[in-house]
């Protein structure tokens, strides 16, 4: 296919399924729950960073989650210390992540808060104007919430590391754009440099669309998925994930037709 088809076909999905309406299941419907910036970026860290396995799973650990932070995500973390956080997950289990890795991400949270003043701040502070992408930002912000004894585990993806940082990435797609699915809420964070947050799906929809051959989904595939979107749409390369993740969850969408 041509760009131009390629677009065209793109576009034409985005407009029909990039609606509220087709959100659930998507862990994106949490953060529509909170209308404070503040409680809604910690919502979105905690919902990314569940964001792998069945979308049954991650949708019930993430309610899980997040009963136990009510009213407020900001408010539970403020008036908790690690060792109450530790207590309260007790038991906690997604897949690969128990209750002390939450706890950790949460008390990361926690930290790079009080020292920022919010997660949207401290990622600010590796925005360069002379970045392509948010790597750099991405590498401050993952340190920034594993400093000192920290251990999150897989629930931070480090970038330099070689990571594709899906769950990261996924993260900055809801936080920085908006749109129809994606409610935004942060500044300062350019929509043209971020990246595709890649997992089997997405690799393999690229592979067929031709924006890459190689087989290894990590960070180098993202740029170069990436790249391939930014030809068709510079300003919003990530503007088609929801809609093409679609596939595989929708039964009326084949990705044979794509």
């Amino acid at each position: 296919m041509t760009p131009k088809n390629i677009k065209h076909k793109l576009e034409n999905l985005y407009q029909r399924y990039n609606q509220p309406k087709y959100i659930h299941p998507d862990p994106v419907e949490f953060l529509y729950l909170y209308n404070d910036v503040i409680d809604r970026e910690i919502v979105g860290l905690i919902a990314s960073s569940l964001a792998y396995g069945r979308v049954k799973q991650i949708l019930r650990s993430v309610s899980c989650v997040l009963e136990m932070m009510t009213p407020s995500p900001h408010l539970f973390l403020r008036e908790s210390t690690h060792t109450s956080m530790c207590k309260a997950f007790k038991g906690f289990k997604h897949r690969f992540a128990n209750g002390d890795h939450l706890a950790s991400l949460l008390l990361g949270a926690k930290n790079v808060i009080d020292k920022y003043g919010s997660l949207n701040d401290c990622f600010v502070r590796g925005v360069s104007d002379d970045d392509r992408t948010v790597i750099p930002a991405l590498n401050v912000f993952a340190t920034a919430l594993r400093a000192g004894d920290i251990t999150p585990g897989h629930l931070v993806a480090v970038p330099e590391k070689g990571s594709a940082c899906k769950r990261m990435n996924l993260f900055l797609r809801w936080m920085v754009r908006k749109d129809g699915v994606d409610p935004g809420g942060w500044h300062g964070v350019p929509v043209s440099k971020l990246i595709i947050p890649l997992d089997t799906h997405m690799h393999r929809i690229s592979l067929k669309l031709g924006f890459t051959a190689k087989q290894q989904p990590n960070m180098r595939t993202a740029l170069e998925i990436t790249n391939g979107f930014r030809q068709i749409v510079p300003d919003d390369p990530v503007k088609y994930d929801f809609v093409l993740t679609r596939f595989g969850i929708r039964d009326d969408m084949n990705i044979d037709n794509l």
